[in-house]
């Protein structure tokens, strides 16, 4: 008669070396995969955070000229002190400013935002990428 339960089943033996290189490489293959999926992710959300930032401040800063022009010609009629304080306004508006040696205009304000979106399309399509191939 058979001592054994009938619970206990022969132990499978140690994997091999080779299942051992094989269930590695998986593993660095998804942390690489991983660390790619964040990286793409968090420029993908920082580009997406700056954009319109960047486009509207553009925007703005090109279009208050033209409002103070047009302010300055409707208050030519009215008083001349007006007129004056809207010229000297006028006059304060830089056409560009220089911070560490980087020149920004408004057309520039918009060119970056424009970019920042296309980096942030590019940010999202390899971020699936990523996320597909974890």
């Amino acid at each position: 008669m058979d001592q054994r339960s009938p619970l206990s089943a022969p132990r499978p033996t140690a994997m091999s070396s080779g299942a051992w290189h094989l269930t590695g490489l998986r593993l660095v293959r998804t942390a690489i995969w991983m660390v790619c999926h964040f990286a793409f992710y968090f420029i993908q959300q920082v580009a997406e955070l700056f954009a319109p930032l960047l486009l509207i401040g553009g925007v703005a800063w090109s279009a208050l000229p033209a409002l103070i022009a047009t302010l300055s010609r409707s208050a030519a009629s009215a008083d001349p002190q007006a007129r004056d304080v809207i010229a000297n306004a006028a006059a304060v508006i830089p056409q560009q400013l220089v911070l560490a040696g980087h020149v920004l205009t408004p057309g520039g304000l918009i060119w970056y935002g424009v970019e920042l979106m296309a980096l942030a399309a590019a940010g999202a399509t390899l971020a699936a990428l990523a996320a597909r191939n974890l």
